[in-house]
């Protein structure tokens, strides 16, 4: 199978799905430096939120990677880029609606994040990238 990834709506797919990810680990890596910050704040900063800040800063990192080889032509990237964003997506989603677990201010940058990774999961399980995988 040949992988068209010159196509102009393919470049600009991947621009995009880049930009996202990119802010997704940006957003993410500035609410683990708060975490750091507030620490001594047992009202802010409890087990759970320095649980999932850590999680969510390395799952940013493995999903901007997937999407880097993805764009460079790796269906098994591709595929990874897929399942993570989707899981990660349905977390998020999760532990906003958990009650008490997290503060009100992680759950709104967890909201953020959802935003972010629903842009890319609309994205790469859109007809034109998966049209790129397939050849269809």
């Amino acid at each position: 199978m040949s992988i068209n990834l010159e196509d102009p709506r393919t470049t600009a797919a991947w621009r995009s799905v880049t930009l996202l990810i990119a802010a997704y680990l940006a957003v993410s890596v500035l609410t683990l430096a708060g975490i750091v910050a507030l620490r001594n704040n047992t009202a802010a900063v409890n087990t759970a939120v320095w649980t999932r800040g850590t999680i969510v800063v390395a799952s940013a990192v493995l999903t901007l990677s997937f999407a880097r080889r993805a764009a460079r032509g790796s269906a098994r990237a591709f595929l990874r880029l897929r399942l993570v964003s989707a899981i990660m997506l349905v977390a998020i989603v999760v532990i906003d609606v958990l009650p008490g677990t997290f503060p009100v201010w992680m759950k709104v940058e967890q909201a953020i994040c959802g935003l972010l990774l629903l842009g890319v999961v609309l994205l790469v399980n859109g007809k034109h990238l998966r049209s790129v995988f397939t050849g269809a």
